[in-house]
């Protein structure tokens, strides 16, 4: 059963600053470059203590190690933050030493400047990507059908193409984390000879999953289910990281190779 509606629905509420219009509005206004200079540097949670992001340039990096870099402006009394989603938050106070200001959920966000040099070790390793799987995963299924028998293959294979998903903290703060997804290979044979042998990525399911949800899910599994007369019948997951929302596509290769994408009714 398809299940994208509930994170469609959050980053809808969420993303105060995606619209075009305001996109527009903004992107005409002129940057303060004092503001951002003031910004430079590494930030601690004035209550915590821990560093929560380092910046160099137009450039935030979060202390999260999942989290992707994003660039910044200052425009007047509020951040704007360009990542998957585009986010505003509103400032409160800027000196060189203080910054506040008001994340999506309305906590106000107190950060003071760092001055101890080990806090930039929370910066360092920048590589941290969470692999759904390390290594190729082959699967081997061998079915009897009218009286001829056919080998039906799953090879589920990383890759380095990456995906960011878009999360938020508990204060309300937008992070783009980043993953790995995976390319499938499915092939049939007929004792030896090929009826059909192709890689599958996400990308040739456009016309049957909604765009917003195909940027941020995964193809994180596939199966051969059965074979009957329409052909070799497979079925793909398409799951967005670290959540329990999926989406299923079904895939049928005909006696003839060719094959055919649909829905899960």
């Amino acid at each position: 059963m398809t299940k994208y509606v509930a994170i469609s629905f959050i980053a809808i509420l969420l993303s105060a600053c995606s619209s075009s219009s305001k996109k527009s509005e903004f992107s005409q206004q002129k940057e303060d470059l004092n503001a951002k200079e003031l910004l430079q540097g590494i930030w601690v949670d004035d209550e915590s203590e821990e560093p929560l992001m380092y910046v160099k340039g137009d450039t935030i990096y979060y202390s999260d190690a999942q989290s992707a870099p994003i660039t910044f402006k200052i425009i007047q009394d509020t951040l704007y933050t360009y990542g998957n989603d585009t986010t505003c938050y509103k400032i409160d106070k800027q000196s060189e030493y203080i910054f506040w200001f008001h994340s999506m959920v309305d906590n106000t966000i107190r950060l003071r400047k760092s001055e101890d040099d080990i806090d930039s070790l929370s910066f360092v390793n920048r590589s941290t990507v969470i692999p759904i799987y390390t290594e190729v995963t082959k699967r081997d299924s061998v079915v009897n059908y009218d009286g001829i028998r056919y080998r039906a293959y799953v090879y589920i294979n990383p890759s380095q193409m990456k995906v960011m998903k878009t999360t938020y903290s508990v204060d309300g703060l937008s992070m783009d984390n980043v993953y790995y997804d995976n390319v499938m290979h499915i092939c049939v044979y007929e004792g030896k000879k090929s009826l059909f042998a192709s890689d599958i990525t996400k990308q040739m399911f456009d016309n049957v999953v909604p765009a917003d949800y195909l940027k941020q899910s995964i193809l994180s599994d596939m199966h051969f289910i059965k074979v009957d007369r329409n052909g070799f019948h497979y079925q793909a997951a398409l799951s967005i990281p670290e959540s329990v929302i999926y989406n299923m596509v079904n895939l049928i290769v005909s006696f003839d190779g060719k094959l055919t994408i649909s829905s899960v009714k």
